[in-house]
Protein backbone atom coordinates (compact mmCIF):
# COMPACT_ATOMS: atom_id res chain seq x y z
CA UNK A 1 0.00 0.00 0.00
CA UNK A 2 2.81 1.98 0.81
CA UNK A 3 4.47 1.34 -2.63
CA UNK A 4 1.47 2.40 -4.79
CA UNK A 5 1.26 5.76 -2.55
CA UNK A 6 4.74 6.80 -3.78
CA UNK A 7 3.92 5.56 -7.38
CA UNK A 8 0.92 7.78 -7.69
CA UNK A 9 2.98 10.81 -6.35
CA UNK A 10 5.40 10.62 -8.80
CA UNK A 11 2.93 9.97 -11.79
CA UNK A 12 1.01 13.06 -10.21
CA UNK A 13 4.29 15.37 -10.53
CA UNK A 14 5.38 13.70 -13.85
CA UNK A 15 2.22 14.89 -15.52
CA UNK A 16 2.23 18.04 -13.99
CA UNK A 17 5.67 18.70 -15.20
CA UNK A 18 4.88 17.76 -18.44
CA UNK A 19 1.85 20.08 -18.88
CA UNK A 20 4.14 22.88 -17.45
CA UNK A 21 6.71 22.08 -20.55
CA UNK A 22 3.75 21.87 -22.93
CA UNK A 23 2.17 25.59 -22.12
CA UNK A 24 6.05 26.64 -22.13
CA UNK A 25 6.65 25.10 -25.63
CA UNK A 26 3.34 26.19 -26.68
CA UNK A 27 4.03 29.76 -25.60
CA UNK A 28 7.66 29.75 -27.25
CA UNK A 29 6.01 28.77 -30.20
CA UNK A 30 3.47 32.19 -29.96
CA UNK A 31 5.96 34.26 -29.27
CA UNK A 32 8.65 33.15 -32.58
CA UNK A 33 5.84 33.14 -35.06
CA UNK A 34 4.56 36.79 -33.87
CA UNK A 35 8.03 38.18 -33.85
CA UNK A 36 8.33 36.45 -37.82
CA UNK A 37 5.12 37.60 -39.33
CA UNK A 38 6.11 41.49 -37.33
CA UNK A 39 9.64 41.28 -39.28
CA UNK A 40 8.27 39.64 -42.44
CA UNK A 41 5.59 42.77 -42.42
CA UNK A 42 8.14 45.22 -41.90
CA UNK A 43 10.73 44.22 -44.52
CA UNK A 44 7.93 44.06 -47.34
CA UNK A 45 6.13 47.53 -46.15
CA UNK A 46 10.06 48.93 -46.61
CA UNK A 47 10.13 47.24 -50.27
CA UNK A 48 6.41 48.45 -51.11
CA UNK A 49 7.80 51.57 -50.05
CA UNK A 50 11.14 51.77 -52.27
CA UNK A 51 9.44 50.43 -55.19
CA UNK A 52 6.70 53.22 -54.93
CA UNK A 53 9.33 56.32 -54.41
CA UNK A 54 10.86 54.89 -57.53
CA UNK A 55 7.64 54.94 -59.68
CA UNK A 56 7.02 58.80 -58.70
CA UNK A 57 10.54 59.26 -59.68
CA UNK A 58 9.94 58.05 -63.21
CA UNK A 59 6.58 59.64 -63.22
CA UNK A 60 7.77 62.91 -62.05
CA UNK A 61 10.37 63.12 -64.81
CA UNK A 62 7.80 62.44 -67.61
CA UNK A 63 5.92 64.90 -66.36
CA UNK A 64 8.34 67.54 -65.90
CA UNK A 65 9.68 67.19 -69.58
CA UNK A 66 6.14 67.25 -70.67
CA UNK A 67 5.73 70.31 -68.46
CA UNK A 68 8.75 72.11 -70.22
CA UNK A 69 8.05 71.29 -73.65
CA UNK A 70 4.69 72.79 -73.09
CA UNK A 71 5.76 75.95 -71.53
CA UNK A 72 8.19 76.19 -74.42
CA UNK A 73 5.43 75.85 -76.99
CA UNK A 74 3.33 78.23 -74.37
CA UNK A 75 5.90 81.36 -74.71
CA UNK A 76 5.91 81.30 -78.63
CA UNK A 77 2.11 81.37 -78.93
CA UNK A 78 1.46 84.26 -76.80
CA UNK A 79 -1.50 86.16 -78.40
CA UNK A 80 -2.65 82.20 -78.65
CA UNK A 81 -2.74 81.82 -74.68
CA UNK A 82 -4.03 85.54 -74.18
CA UNK A 83 -6.84 84.60 -76.24
CA UNK A 84 -7.80 81.62 -74.40
CA UNK A 85 -6.63 82.88 -71.24
CA UNK A 86 -10.36 82.52 -69.79
CA UNK A 87 -10.00 79.09 -70.17
CA UNK A 88 -6.43 78.36 -69.56
CA UNK A 89 -6.73 80.51 -65.52
CA UNK A 90 -7.98 77.56 -63.95
CA UNK A 91 -7.02 74.49 -63.23
CA UNK A 92 -9.12 71.34 -64.87
CA UNK A 93 -11.87 69.94 -63.03
CA UNK A 94 -11.06 67.51 -60.00
CA UNK A 95 -13.14 64.85 -61.41
CA UNK A 96 -10.65 64.77 -64.73
CA UNK A 97 -7.92 64.98 -62.82
CA UNK A 98 -8.89 61.67 -60.80
CA UNK A 99 -10.32 60.05 -64.07
CA UNK A 100 -6.79 60.89 -65.60
CA UNK A 101 -4.59 59.57 -62.95
CA UNK A 102 -7.12 56.15 -62.42
CA UNK A 103 -6.73 55.44 -66.39
CA UNK A 104 -3.17 55.64 -65.97
CA UNK A 105 -1.02 52.39 -66.09
CA UNK A 106 2.20 53.36 -63.83
CA UNK A 107 -0.75 54.15 -60.87
CA UNK A 108 -1.78 50.72 -60.63
CA UNK A 109 0.99 49.74 -58.15
CA UNK A 110 0.20 52.45 -55.81
CA UNK A 111 -3.66 51.80 -56.59
CA UNK A 112 -2.87 48.19 -55.19
CA UNK A 113 -1.15 49.13 -52.33
CA UNK A 114 -3.89 51.40 -51.07
CA UNK A 115 -2.17 54.65 -51.69
CA UNK A 116 -2.87 57.70 -53.89
CA UNK A 117 -0.63 60.24 -55.04
CA UNK A 118 -1.83 63.29 -55.22
CA UNK A 119 -0.68 66.96 -55.58
CA UNK A 120 -0.21 69.50 -52.93
CA UNK A 121 0.73 73.00 -52.44
CA UNK A 122 4.63 73.12 -51.95
CA UNK A 123 6.45 72.52 -48.52
CA UNK A 124 9.44 75.07 -49.60
CA UNK A 125 10.24 77.13 -51.95
CA UNK A 126 14.03 78.21 -53.98
CA UNK A 127 13.09 82.09 -54.27
CA UNK A 128 16.67 82.99 -55.36
CA UNK A 129 18.98 84.75 -55.91
CA UNK A 130 18.88 84.76 -59.91
CA UNK A 131 22.59 83.38 -61.01
CA UNK A 132 23.77 82.26 -57.88
CA UNK A 133 23.14 78.31 -58.78
CA UNK A 134 19.30 77.81 -58.17
CA UNK A 135 19.26 75.56 -61.05
CA UNK A 136 22.26 73.58 -59.73
CA UNK A 137 20.37 73.32 -55.89
CA UNK A 138 17.02 72.10 -57.40
CA UNK A 139 18.54 69.40 -59.40
CA UNK A 140 20.90 68.34 -56.95
CA UNK A 141 18.42 68.19 -53.84
CA UNK A 142 16.18 66.34 -56.46
CA UNK A 143 18.45 63.51 -56.37
CA UNK A 144 16.64 62.69 -52.79
CA UNK A 145 13.59 60.23 -53.14
CA UNK A 146 11.70 61.98 -50.57
CA UNK A 147 11.85 65.66 -52.77
CA UNK A 148 9.42 65.95 -55.64
CA UNK A 149 9.67 69.44 -57.46
CA UNK A 150 8.23 71.66 -60.52
CA UNK A 151 10.07 70.89 -63.50
CA UNK A 152 9.62 74.67 -64.55
CA UNK A 153 9.63 77.67 -62.90
CA UNK A 154 5.83 78.57 -62.12
CA UNK A 155 6.16 81.88 -61.35
CA UNK A 156 3.16 82.08 -59.30
CA UNK A 157 3.60 84.59 -57.00
CA UNK A 158 4.55 87.06 -58.97
CA UNK A 159 3.14 86.59 -62.63
CA UNK A 160 0.41 84.28 -62.12
CA UNK A 161 -1.39 84.96 -58.42
CA UNK A 162 -4.70 86.04 -59.78
CA UNK A 163 -5.04 82.36 -61.03
CA UNK A 164 -4.95 81.33 -57.46
CA UNK A 165 -3.91 78.52 -55.35
CA UNK A 166 -5.65 75.32 -57.47
CA UNK A 167 -3.89 76.71 -60.53
CA UNK A 168 -0.91 76.44 -58.66
CA UNK A 169 -1.73 73.17 -57.06
CA UNK A 170 -2.30 71.90 -60.75
CA UNK A 171 1.14 72.66 -61.50
CA UNK A 172 2.98 70.77 -58.40
CA UNK A 173 3.86 66.89 -58.97
CA UNK A 174 1.95 64.03 -57.27
CA UNK A 175 3.48 62.96 -54.17
CA UNK A 176 2.95 60.03 -51.70
CA UNK A 177 3.14 60.67 -47.62
CA UNK A 178 5.94 61.64 -46.38
CA UNK A 179 7.52 63.37 -49.33
CA UNK A 180 8.30 67.34 -50.02
CA UNK A 181 6.50 69.26 -52.74
CA UNK A 182 9.65 72.24 -53.72
CA UNK A 183 9.07 74.64 -56.55
CA UNK A 184 11.78 77.10 -57.99
CA UNK A 185 11.75 80.34 -58.90
CA UNK A 186 14.28 82.64 -58.26
CA UNK A 187 12.26 86.21 -58.96
CA UNK A 188 10.12 85.73 -55.69
CA UNK A 189 13.14 86.93 -53.68
CA UNK A 190 12.97 90.41 -55.72
CA UNK A 191 9.40 90.65 -55.70
CA UNK A 192 7.82 92.93 -53.41
CA UNK A 193 4.03 91.24 -53.07
CA UNK A 194 5.86 87.86 -52.78
CA UNK A 195 6.54 87.28 -49.18
CA UNK A 196 3.07 88.17 -48.30
CA UNK A 197 1.39 86.27 -50.45
CA UNK A 198 3.82 82.76 -49.50
CA UNK A 199 2.91 83.35 -46.04
CA UNK A 200 -0.88 83.65 -46.77
CA UNK A 201 -0.23 80.26 -48.39
CA UNK A 202 1.38 78.93 -45.53
CA UNK A 203 3.08 80.47 -43.09
CA UNK A 204 5.65 77.84 -42.13
CA UNK A 205 6.65 77.63 -45.42
CA UNK A 206 10.42 76.96 -45.84
CA UNK A 207 13.16 79.21 -47.98
CA UNK A 208 15.75 78.33 -49.51
CA UNK A 209 18.05 81.34 -50.83
CA UNK A 210 21.41 80.53 -53.00
CA UNK A 211 23.84 83.57 -53.01
CA UNK A 212 27.14 84.59 -54.82
CA UNK A 213 29.62 87.58 -54.51
CA UNK A 214 27.20 90.23 -55.78
CA UNK A 215 29.56 91.35 -59.01
CA UNK A 216 30.47 87.89 -59.98
CA UNK A 217 26.47 87.53 -59.93
CA UNK A 218 25.60 90.81 -62.07
CA UNK A 219 28.93 89.60 -64.80
CA UNK A 220 26.90 86.17 -64.94
CA UNK A 221 23.64 87.84 -65.35
CA UNK A 222 24.78 90.05 -67.94
CA UNK A 223 26.85 87.65 -70.19
CA UNK A 224 23.32 85.45 -69.92
CA UNK A 225 21.40 88.58 -71.69
CA UNK A 226 24.51 89.00 -73.93
CA UNK A 227 24.26 85.36 -75.58
CA UNK A 228 20.54 86.51 -76.46
CA UNK A 229 21.02 89.62 -78.05
CA UNK A 230 24.44 90.34 -80.65
CA UNK A 231 24.27 93.95 -80.03
CA UNK A 232 24.39 94.40 -76.49
CA UNK A 233 26.11 97.07 -74.71
CA UNK A 234 29.20 96.20 -73.00
CA UNK A 235 29.33 95.88 -69.48
CA UNK A 236 30.89 98.44 -68.36
CA UNK A 237 28.60 100.93 -70.18
CA UNK A 238 25.33 99.45 -68.38
CA UNK A 239 27.17 99.06 -64.74
CA UNK A 240 27.44 102.77 -64.85
CA UNK A 241 25.94 106.33 -65.66
CA UNK A 242 28.05 108.68 -68.14
CA UNK A 243 30.70 106.56 -69.10
CA UNK A 244 32.54 107.26 -65.63
CA UNK A 245 33.02 104.35 -63.06
CA UNK A 246 32.02 107.03 -60.10
CA UNK A 247 28.56 106.42 -60.40
CA UNK A 248 26.49 102.91 -60.37
CA UNK A 249 23.53 102.59 -61.97
CA UNK A 250 21.67 101.14 -59.31
CA UNK A 251 18.48 100.83 -61.31
CA UNK A 252 20.05 98.19 -63.80
CA UNK A 253 18.75 94.63 -63.25
CA UNK A 254 22.23 92.49 -62.91
CA UNK A 255 23.40 95.42 -60.19
CA UNK A 256 20.22 95.83 -58.03
CA UNK A 257 19.35 92.22 -57.36
CA UNK A 258 22.91 92.22 -56.00
CA UNK A 259 21.67 94.61 -53.04
CA UNK A 260 20.78 91.35 -51.08
CA UNK A 261 19.81 93.06 -48.00
CA UNK A 262 17.22 95.29 -49.22
CA UNK A 263 14.88 92.48 -50.43
CA UNK A 264 15.97 89.86 -47.20
CA UNK A 265 14.75 92.55 -44.68
CA UNK A 266 11.35 92.56 -46.73
CA UNK A 267 10.53 88.85 -46.06
CA UNK A 268 12.16 88.73 -42.54
CA UNK A 269 8.96 91.03 -42.16
CA UNK A 270 6.91 87.50 -43.22
CA UNK A 271 8.98 84.59 -41.75
CA UNK A 272 11.50 84.38 -38.86
CA UNK A 273 14.98 83.72 -40.04
CA UNK A 274 15.18 80.33 -38.90
CA UNK A 275 12.35 79.32 -41.63
CA UNK A 276 15.50 80.91 -44.04
CA UNK A 277 18.64 78.88 -45.09
CA UNK A 278 21.11 80.54 -47.17
CA UNK A 279 23.05 78.54 -49.71
CA UNK A 280 26.72 79.45 -50.70
CA UNK A 281 26.74 79.39 -54.19
CA UNK A 282 30.51 79.51 -54.56
CA UNK A 283 30.48 76.54 -52.43
CA UNK A 284 27.70 75.00 -54.22
CA UNK A 285 30.11 74.47 -56.56
CA UNK A 286 33.61 73.45 -54.98
CA UNK A 287 31.99 71.04 -52.31
CA UNK A 288 28.54 70.64 -53.70
CA UNK A 289 27.67 67.90 -50.98
CA UNK A 290 28.54 69.78 -48.16
CA UNK A 291 25.73 72.55 -49.08
CA UNK A 292 23.23 69.59 -49.96
CA UNK A 293 23.73 67.90 -46.58
CA UNK A 294 22.97 71.27 -45.18
CA UNK A 295 19.82 71.65 -47.23
CA UNK A 296 18.64 67.95 -45.96
CA UNK A 297 19.35 68.87 -42.30
CA UNK A 298 17.51 71.65 -42.61
CA UNK A 299 14.17 70.07 -44.41
CA UNK A 300 14.47 67.21 -41.99
CA UNK A 301 15.65 64.61 -44.70
CA UNK A 302 17.88 61.60 -43.87
CA UNK A 303 21.20 62.42 -45.65
CA UNK A 304 21.15 60.63 -49.12
CA UNK A 305 22.54 62.63 -51.30
CA UNK A 306 26.21 62.51 -50.45
CA UNK A 307 29.57 63.18 -52.54
CA UNK A 308 29.54 59.94 -54.07
CA UNK A 309 26.90 61.42 -56.44
CA UNK A 310 29.31 64.19 -57.65
CA UNK A 311 32.17 64.26 -59.80
CA UNK A 312 33.76 67.80 -60.92
CA UNK A 313 34.27 68.63 -64.72
CA UNK A 314 37.12 70.46 -65.35
CA UNK A 315 36.18 71.59 -68.57
CA UNK A 316 32.99 73.50 -67.35
CA UNK A 317 34.76 74.33 -63.95
CA UNK A 318 31.19 72.70 -62.29
CA UNK A 319 29.88 69.94 -60.37
CA UNK A 320 27.97 67.39 -62.62
CA UNK A 321 26.48 64.24 -61.44
CA UNK A 322 26.56 60.59 -61.82
CA UNK A 323 23.32 60.20 -61.98
CA UNK A 324 20.08 61.95 -61.52
CA UNK A 325 15.84 61.88 -61.64
CA UNK A 326 15.55 62.10 -64.70
CA UNK A 327 19.02 60.13 -66.21
CA UNK A 328 21.15 57.45 -65.16
CA UNK A 329 24.10 58.07 -66.51
CA UNK A 330 27.11 60.37 -65.39
CA UNK A 331 25.87 64.34 -66.91
CA UNK A 332 26.34 67.98 -66.33
CA UNK A 333 23.56 70.24 -66.20
CA UNK A 334 23.54 72.05 -69.46
CA UNK A 335 25.38 73.80 -71.86
CA UNK A 336 24.45 77.24 -70.38
CA UNK A 337 25.87 76.18 -66.72
CA UNK A 338 30.04 77.10 -66.21
CA UNK A 339 29.22 79.64 -69.49
CA UNK A 340 32.85 81.76 -69.68
CA UNK A 341 32.30 85.18 -68.61
CA UNK A 342 33.81 88.14 -70.96
CA UNK A 343 36.49 90.24 -70.06
CA UNK A 344 35.44 93.50 -67.85
CA UNK A 345 37.49 96.28 -66.75
CA UNK A 346 39.74 95.30 -62.95
CA UNK A 347 39.13 98.82 -62.65
CA UNK A 348 34.69 98.64 -63.11
CA UNK A 349 34.83 95.33 -60.56
CA UNK A 350 36.85 97.05 -58.20
CA UNK A 351 34.31 100.07 -58.25
CA UNK A 352 31.78 97.48 -58.17
CA UNK A 353 33.14 95.74 -54.98
CA UNK A 354 33.50 99.23 -53.34
CA UNK A 355 29.71 100.08 -54.48
CA UNK A 356 28.54 96.61 -52.49
CA UNK A 357 30.71 96.69 -49.32
CA UNK A 358 28.33 98.31 -47.05
CA UNK A 359 25.57 96.11 -48.77
CA UNK A 360 27.12 92.96 -48.15
CA UNK A 361 27.85 94.10 -44.55
CA UNK A 362 24.48 94.86 -43.89
CA UNK A 363 23.46 91.31 -45.30
CA UNK A 364 25.81 89.31 -43.39
CA UNK A 365 24.24 91.05 -39.87
CA UNK A 366 21.19 90.05 -41.17
CA UNK A 367 21.61 86.02 -41.81
CA UNK A 368 24.23 86.11 -38.92
CA UNK A 369 26.52 84.31 -42.03
CA UNK A 370 30.03 86.28 -43.20
CA UNK A 371 30.13 84.58 -46.65
CA UNK A 372 33.52 86.41 -46.84
CA UNK A 373 33.28 88.13 -50.23
CA UNK A 374 36.27 90.35 -52.01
Amino acid sequence: MFVMSIWCSSLSLSSRSLAIALVVCITLVYFSYSFNACLLASISRSLQQSNLRNLLALTSTARNESSEAGNSSSSTNTSSTNASSSVSTSAPPAQAVTSSLDGAPKYQLLRQQGLRPSRHLPDTLIIGVKKSGTRALLEFIRLHPDVRAAGSEVHFFDRHYQRGLRWYRHHMPYTIEGQITMEKTPSYFVTKEVPQRVYHMNPATKLLIVVRDPVTRAISDYTQAASKKADMKRFEQLAFINGSYSVVDTNWGPVKIGVYARYLERWLLCFPLSQLLFISGERLIMDPAYEIGRVQDFLGLKRVVTEKHFYFNATKGFPCLFKSEARSTPHCLGKTKGRNHPHIDPAAIERLREFYRPFNNKFYQLTGINFAWP
